[in-house]
């Protein structure tokens, strides 16, 4: 079974896409580009790659944060650099939300070219809502 949850505090897709899909117990975050809540295409949250990686991810947070789900539940990521010699600033920024078990991760080199873009990331996560006691 497929669905797409509805994100009120995330911003809508700039394309025909959807930021998350849930289906079989698993959750498909689309890239994340680093832009803030708001934020115009092409406004990213910082210059450097560091900066950029930190929103991404504060983006796939905010996305399972509104399933009650955390970081905690991500499995894969997928690391897409517009330059390959950003993989060291981008990996010491990720290793701030994933510092024990990291998921599994691959990073590839970014093919589209958007002006001031170093970094996407996408995920998926395990579905297994929080549930009160």
């Amino acid at each position: 079974m497929k669905g797409i949850p509805e994100l009120p505090n995330h911003p809508k897709p700039v394309g025909p896409y959807s930021h998350c899909v849930v289906a079989n117990g698993l959750v498909f975050i689309s890239g994340q580009a680093p832009l803030r809540p708001g934020a115009k295409s092409g406004e990213w949250a910082a210059a450097d790659v560091g900066g950029q990686t930190r929103q991404c991810l504060r983006n796939i947070q905010s996305i399972l944060e509104e399933l009650d789900l955390g970081l905690r539940s991500v499995v894969r990521t997928t690391v897409l650099l517009s330059d390959p010699g950003d993989f060291a600033a981008m990996n010491e920024a990720y290793r701030e939300f994933f510092p024990e078990e990291p998921p599994a991760r691959s990073t590839v080199r970014l093919g589209l070219e958007l002006p001031g873009l170093r970094v996407s990331i996408d995920a998926i996560a395990v579905y297994e809502p929080q549930t009160e006691e």
